[in-house]
């Protein structure tokens, strides 16, 4: 299986006296050592100017990760990636290199194609027929009509738009937190960003609550959670009628990423969907993030919920390609047709382009040929069962759900009253960086530690991170017995810190090699960047 313990080298690089020279024609740029000793990166700019230039030219609502203190990325391969000093980080974000970063055999893939012909739809040729062969080949018999996009968000919208045609209706029914998209048209659908913003929900959308049985309406606890959240559905849908209003689809993610890594309870899809064909709407499935094999049992994790339940729309996204912008809606025929008869031809200039299906069937293949869903089998499970024992360790873990290589950690400060530990969940993946491991806090409260990387994530891999984690924790909890204060999330820097950043951070560079991580202690703020008045000592 592909992963960055094997030969580090990358396209462009040679092999000279032992070490890899960095060849790109032309480059002015710096040259560094990575981990092993390698002239390997190169950087047009320092880390400084850098980010002068983004603040310069990039618009300010496109934020960067670890925004009070980014990391500069100049490479990665397979599991980790690596910033201008070669510091090397374990990815546990990246579900768009789903198949390993730089995977060689995607790239040669897209390579081998580029060099003879990338062309638009509209002409004739192989390989868009064959992706969608086998794309289809991993769905349910009825899901059999594609449609090739670019993004998740293009894959979303046209979803939308193949529902509105097949009946002529126009509601959505979304869930509560959820994120489908950056398109205007996504964007009134997904509470988890119009409700942060000044845009009100528009009348056509009903918002469903979130089938989560550990901080939702409905817990563990109830007799039938599944039922209780569905019903919430058909309500939704008899005070819409009654309103005059018609759906035309039920839009969720298979397991809910922003929303905080929700797992539905079994039966929840197949009752939601009974109501909602009964209002002749139709049920999409938002794969862009959980599909592709990530959940291991199944290649997509709708699937999950049985086979009596069959979507009917699917869209899919970023591990498509492995980090080349590809997307797709398959359906039925049946919506299809509906969807043609409306006169209205469909062209997108790039979607199914040669290369792209090039890159697509050679992210199938390396899925297939590594056996990455028996991967995310075997070390999903490993990696549950580590966290799990932190559970009983750490009262500060309130929950761990997920399934394969896409797993949440709930933070709480209270067991019982299962109160968010936001603050502590910001200062967690901060000081996780730290160590070397990359980690995103999201969901209502931005409190779930996400856990969702390449697929050639290891056991060992596993072991690193939850090691790390323990450790971050222990000293979290030594400093919550020693100090009367607390994290307070209404106190924030002098400086520019994005909202969702309430921690202090080291007074030490966080570009700093790693050998010198033993030695560093946390201080005060620094001129450039103030703390926070109670202050965190780990």
């Amino acid at each position: 299986m592909f992963n960055a313990t094997s030969d580090l080298r990358r396209p462009g690089q040679e092999t000279t006296g032992g070490k890899n020279i960095l060849c790109v024609p032309g480059c002015s740029g710096k040259r560094h050592t990575d981990w092993k000793g390698a002239t390997t990166m190169c950087e047009l700019y320092c880390k400084q100017d850098t980010l002068a230039l983004r603040g310069k030219h990039i618009g300010p609502s496109c934020k960067v990760f670890f925004a009070a203190d980014p990391i500069k990325i100049l490479r990665a391969q397979g599991q980790y990636m690596f910033d201008e000093k070669g510091g090397r980080y374990l990815d546990c974000i990246n579900n768009v290199a789903h198949v390993g970063h730089c995977h060689p055999e995607v790239v040669k893939a897209a390579a081998k194609q580029m060099e003879i012909l990338n062309t638009n739809s509209r002409f004739l040729h192989d390989n868009i027929v064959e992706y969608a062969k086998r794309l289809t080949a991993t769905l349910p018999q009825t899901l059999s009509v594609c449609y090739f996009t670019n993004s998740g968000s293009e894959a979303n919208d046209l979803a939308l738009r193949l529902a509105r045609q097949f009946r002529g209706h126009q509601d959505v029914i979304t869930l509560d937190h959820a994120y489908h998209g950056h398109l205007s048209s996504l964007i009134e659908i997904s509470p988890y960003k119009f409700q942060k913003g000044k845009d009100d929900k528009k009348e056509f959308v009903h918002v469903a609550p979130s089938p989560d049985t550990y901080r939702g309406k409905y817990r563990e606890d109830h007799k039938d959670a599944a039922t209780a959240y569905a019903d919430e559905v058909k309500k939704i849908i008899e005070e819409a009628h009654s309103n005059g209003r018609k759906i035309a689809a039920f839009i969720a993610e298979s397991m809910q990423s922003c929303g905080g890594q929700i797992i539905p309870p079994a039966g929840y899809f197949q009752k939601v969907a009974e109501h909602v064909r009964r209002a002749g709407g139709v049920f999409i499935a938002d794969e862009v993030q959980v599909g592709f094999g990530r959940v291991g049992k199944h290649f997509w994790s709708f699937q999950m919920h049985g086979e009596d339940f069959v979507p009917d729309i699917v869209t899919m996204g970023k591990p498509m390609g492995n980090g080349h912008p590809m997307s797709c809606v398959v359906t039925t025929r049946e919506i299809a047709e509906a969807f043609s008869s409306s006169g209205m031809e469909y062209f997108n200039t790039y979607g199914g382009n040669p290369v792209s299906c090039a890159v697509g069937l050679a992210v199938l293949d390396v899925i297939e040929k590594e056996n990455l869903q028996g991967n995310a089998i075997r070390v999903g499970n490993y990696l549950t069962k580590l966290l799990d024992e932190q559970k009983a360790k750490h009262p500060m873990i309130g929950d761990i759900r997920g399934v394969g290589l896409f797993i949440g950690i709930d933070l709480v400060k209270d067991h019982e009253k299962r109160t968010p530990a936001t603050a502590e969940a910001q200062h967690i993946i901060y000081k996780m960086k730290e160590k070397g491991v990359l980690l995103s806090a999201d969901g209502p409260h931005r409190n779930v530690l996400k856990i969702k990387p390449p697929m050639c994530f290891t056991e060992e891999d596993a072991k690193f991170m939850v090691d790390h984690l323990d450790g971050v924790l222990t000293a979290l909890e030594v400093t919550e017995t020693k100090s009367d204060h607390v994290i307070s999330k209404n106190t924030v820097c002098s400086t520019k810190v994005p909202k969702e950043v309430h921690v202090e951070l080291p007074n030490h560079s966080a570009m700093e090699s790693r050998e010198n991580h033993s030695k560093k202690r946390n201080g005060v703020c620094s001129d450039e960047h103030t703390r926070l008045s109670k202050r965190l000592k780990t």
